[in-house]
């Protein structure tokens, strides 16, 4: 897809964003696809459903991945929104992160997709939520490079930058594992993705009752193919040069030497320029920004556009099938339990460098070994919570936090028996 202009160029990139996250608001709403609802199924009731409609979208992104890239389509190596491949593996933020995000979304009712989701069907809550977020996301990441310091360069990364392994290679399984072998990272890639696909594909559908439910079967390849579509396009817009086609990002580069002004030069789009696709904790900071520039265009990001593609979907859909209500919080508590979700998930996104979709979907994509890493987290985060309040309101007054902490941590095998606090229910 190549144009003529940069700013043609452009508008498809972000239209091409928007028109994707749109439909992926739609089918998310209609189908309740949400992966704290998955936890909570499999934890609660022991219902696999929406979790292995979450795998199977991590599935489909792989394997339509190792599929382009083996085509020469697309090269994710250059994606650094967030930088999924770097050979800095960065597992204590990976770990810190994805657990405090997991705790976050059970406590604010959803993963930042899922706040856009209900934002999108009248959800007052997930307003206050939205915004605890962008202010943390942006003042973490600083997505326009206005600051002089982030939070996370002054508070995170004196102590937490020292739990990282620097690789002698991307941190990808294909790079790992085929540096290891001595075969090409591409084609272990493709091996690996086959081999992890065949084996996921088995498992998902080795259930008869998925099998039977349309919703979770077209939530899982709706939002893994809307992923996979993110990454082709982001990579795939070029502008015709005098030197042959140039990706955006390049462009950029040189824009001082081919454009007369910089007029309509976006912000940061050295980065916010290159190949990515969906992840919503960054870019609802970027959001904010957006809105601080006073809605400028030069502000507008393939994140910004997919926070608001993606809201808009939601409210289509909830429009379309009258179930648009209203909602505020029930109770002091139900604000207070809000914010302390919507803090941890605003922080613990930024550290784990990406959400549910953003790192167990986009970035399991790529085969980056910290996306698994932060998957784990996630889960392991949300479902310790579900049984920690689970324990308190069976128990209530007697049941400390301590006595459920413990007791959830026997439950999941994590302490010995001889521990317990409380009677398991």
């Amino acid at each position: 897809m190549t144009f003529d202009s940069f700013f043609a160029a452009q508008s498809f990139f972000l239209w091409s964003t928007f028109i994707i996250a749109l439909v992926m608001g739609m089918v998310v709403n209609k189908t309740n696809f949400c992966t704290m609802g998955a936890v909570s199924d499999l934890v609660n009731m022991g219902d696999t459903g929406r979790m292995r409609a979450w795998v199977l979208a991590g599935t489909v992104a792989m394997l339509g991945v190792v599929i382009l890239e083996a085509a020469g389509l697309v090269n994710l190596n250059n994606a650094t929104l967030p930088p999924y491949r770097g050979s800095e593996f960065q597992w204590g933020r990976y770990l810190l992160g994805g657990i405090m995000f997991g705790v976050g979304m059970t406590l604010a009712s959803g993963c930042g997709n899922k706040t856009l989701i209900r934002i999108g069907g009248g959800n007052i809550k997930s307003i206050f939520v939205f915004i605890i977020i962008a202010v943390i996301a942006y003042y973490m990441v600083d997505p326009y490079k206005q600051l002089s310091a982030t939070w996370y360069q002054s508070v995170f990364a004196p102590w937490l930058g020292k739990a990282s392994i620097s690789l002698s290679t991307n941190q990808d399984l294909g790079s790992i594992v085929g540096n290891l072998i001595g075969v090409s990272a591409v084609s272990t890639r493709v091996a690996l993705g086959l081999l992890i696909a065949a084996v996921a594909l088995f498992l998902i559908f080795r259930s008869e009752e998925f099998r039977k439910s349309s919703d979770n079967v077209l939530a899982g390849v709706v939002v893994g193919c809307a992923v996979l579509l993110a990454w082709y396009f982001t990579s795939a817009v070029s502008i015709t040069g005098d030197e042959g086609a140039q990706s955006l990002g390049k462009f950029y580069g040189n824009w001082d030497f081919v454009m007369d002004s910089a007029e309509g030069k976006p912000q940061n789009g050295s980065t916010n320029l290159l190949p990515q696709s969906f992840t919503f904790i960054s870019p609802i900071g970027q959001t904010l920004g957006y809105a601080k520039s006073g809605f400028a265009g030069t502000f507008l990001t393939f994140g910004v556009v997919s926070v608001l593609g993606v809201i808009l979907g939601s409210l289509l859909w909830s429009l379309i099938t009258r179930s648009f209500r209203i909602e505020w919080f029930a109770s002091v508590k139900d604000f207070t339990t809000h914010v302390i979700g919507g803090v941890l998930m605003g922080f613990g996104g930024v550290l784990g460098l990406g959400c549910t979709v953003g790192q167990a979907i986009t970035g399991v994509s790529t085969l980056a070994l910290g996306s698994f890493v932060v998957f784990i987290g996630i889960v392991f985060g949300s479902a310790l919570t579900m049984k920690i309040q689970y324990y308190k309101l069976v128990y209530e007054d007697d049941a400390t936090f301590g006595k459920a902490l413990v007791t959830s941590l026997v439950d999941m095998k994590l302490l010995p028996g001889s521990l317990r606090k409380l009677d398991a229910v």
